[in-house]
Order: structure tokens, then C-alpha cells, then sequence
């Protein structure tokens, strides 16, 4: 359950409402006195607030509110948090927006994808072993064990058990077991340390693969020095799955909508180790998307809700 924590960066809020220069009072301000920003797991915390402290700082000042970050253990504490009208927007999966979708269509709405450097706005899952493994292939992986990411995880879990079961693979019968790690980079350590035999997690696929690609969990680990490319092997890779989207509460005011999506409109241009990091990678800035651009993903996971019932 999604539980509103203590501000996150007192001294950083505090930053951005002294830097707020209003030209104008405006009445939404006292219904809406902080805007927060909910951030979803898969790497820890502290790194995930470091990375948004310039969305803070910049949004707040623009807004002429502070700007408060809520990161949650999980993929579901953002999606709930969402739900219940706690948090104003969030970066989400494909899956993640499709679920909180399934459950209430007015909650959120989808406002932009971040674009890869190619310019594609999609994004790929892929399956890695240890690289000492022996294991080469998704036929080496026949008894094997493997890692998801998380259940609410497009990349991490939605795509790739549903294109494994197109590919007449039947987990439960072709693995010797499967788990959730806890988050991308959370699985991403289990494999090396071998409580897995494999994991799946997102990428760019665009890049040297060498640097872990231009976005995706490999790329935040490598930056990070927690991972050497050379210790993984990839062994599979799904189709396209369109990027996740930043979405915002429905009936958040529109006037503070409209300043937090013109900012992050040129964001790119801007700001660009800004974007760099509040998108989690290098790319070609943020392009506006509506429902339509993941009713494909909606269906998969109104599938997969049903077929789990």
C-alpha cells in the first residue's frame, strides 16, 4: 500500500518554493501546495533522488510550489499512489499505466515518452545469464531458473511472459522455477550472485552494448560501476515495446499541468544532463503521446489480468 512519506528533501523543497517568483497569485495554489512526484522502484533510493534533485529545484520554481519526490519500493506503490489521488504525476511502465488504466480510465493520463537517440520511442526486454554460465540460448535455459523483475513491469514481466508463451513455452513447465527479484537492478545482482540462473530487464537496445546501452537498467548500473557488461551475456530480446509514459492526475489543476508538461517539453534543450537523468538516459528529448499510443500493452494486460483470475 502507497503510504505519503515525510518530504523528501526538506532543504530542496524549501529551495524551490524561496526560489518561486509568481507573477501572479493563483487560486490552484491552495489546493494543490506541493506538487508531488511519485518515482518508481528498481534502483535505490537514494540514487533515484539524487537524479530528480533538478526537477525539484527547476519545476518548483517554476510552479511556484515545491516540488516533492515519493519514491516507492515497488511498481504498485506509485500506481496506487496515483489511484488514490496522492501523487500529481509519475514516470510509468507501459504496463504500469495500463493497470492503473484498467482500473479507473479518468485517474491519469499519459503526456510523453522519452525518445531514444535513434529517435524511436520504444524500447526492448531483454533476457541475461552470467556470462560464465554456460547457458547460450533460451533452449540452454530448460530447467533453469529465472529472475522477473517486477509483476507490474512491462519489460520485467508482462512482455516477456507473454512472447515466452507465444513461443509455446510454458513457464511453469519449462523452468524449474521463477521469482520476482524486487526491481530491475535488485534481479540484475541476484543473477551475478547466482540465486538465478537468468533475468530480464529493459534497454534501449540502441548503443554499445559494451555500456550497457544508451538507457535502460544495464546503462544506470554501468554509470554506476555496479556492473561489468562483460559479466552478462544476453541470451533474448523481445519485440519493440513502446516507451512508458510520464503521466499527470487527471484533475490535477490544469494550470499547473500545463507549467510542469511545457517544462519538460524542452526539457532536452534546456537542461540536458537534467533530462539525462529524470529520464533515466541519453536520447532525444520527451514526445507527447495520448492513450492511444498503448492500447496494444492495455490489451496484453487485460489478457494477462483475466487469464490470471
Amino acid at each position: 500500500m502507497f503510504t505519503l512519506l515525510t518530504r523528501t528533501t526538506a532543504a530542496a523543497a524549501i529551495l524551490a518554493s524561496a526560489l518561486a517568483t509568481p507573477a501572479i497569485a493563483q487560486d490552484w495554489k491552495s489546493d494543490l501546495p506541493a506538487f508531488r512526484v511519485g518515482l518508481l522502484g528498481g534502483e535505490n533510493e537514494a540514487d533515484r533522488l539524487r537524479k530528480n534533485e533538478c526537477m525539484v529545484e527547476q519545476l518548483g520554481e517554476k510552479l511556484g510550489v515545491p516540488v516533492e519526490l515519493y519514491p516507492a519500493s515497488d511498481y504498485a506503490g506509485v500506481m496506487q499512489g496515483l489511484l488514490a489521488g496522492q501523487l500529481d504525476a509519475a514516470q510509468l511502465g507501459a504496463s504500469g499505466y495500463a493497470g492503473i488504466y484498467l482500473q479507473n480510465p479518468e485517474a491519469v493520463e499519459p503526456v510523453f515518452v522519452a525518445l531514444e537517440n535513434d529517435g524511436s520511442d520504444g524500447y526492448y526486454s531483454v533476457m541475461y545469464t552470467r556470462a560464465d554460465s554456460g547457458i547460450e540460448s533460451i533452449d540452454d535455459m530448460k530447467g533453469k531458473t529465472l529472475a522477473f523483475a517486477d509483476p507490474n513491469s512491462t519489460s520485467g514481466y508482462l512482455v516477456p511472459k507473454a512472447e515466452l508463451e507465444m513461443q509455446e513455452i510454458n513457464l511453469e513447465d519449462y523452468f524449474a522455477s521463477t521469482g520476482f527479484g524486487g526491481g530491475h537492478e535488485q534481479a540484475v545482482v541476484a543473477v551475478l550472485n547466482g540465486q538465478y540462473d537468468a533475468g530480464v530487464t529493459w534497454t534501449s537496445g540502441v548503443g554499445e552494448e559494451s555500456e550497457g546501452f544508451s538507457r535502460g537498467a544495464l546503462r544506470s548500473m554501468v554509470d554506476k560501476d555496479l556492473l561489468d557488461m562483460s559479466d552478462l551475456r544476453i541470451i533474448w530480446q523481445s519485440n519493440l515495446i513502446p516507451n512508458g509514459p510520464w503521466v499527470v492526475r487527471k484533475d490535477a489543476p490544469q494550470e499547473a499541468k500545463d507549467i510542469a508538461i511545457a517544462w519538460m517539453e524542452t526539457l532536452n534543450e534546456t537542461d540536458y544532463q537534467c533530462y539525462v537523468d529524470v529520464s533515466q538516459g541519453e536520447g532525444q528529448g520527451f514526445k507527447r503521446v495520448d492513450h492511444e499510443f498503448f492500447t496494444n500493452v492495455v490489451e496484453m494486460r487485460r489478457r494477462e489480468l483475466e487469464g490470471s483470475r
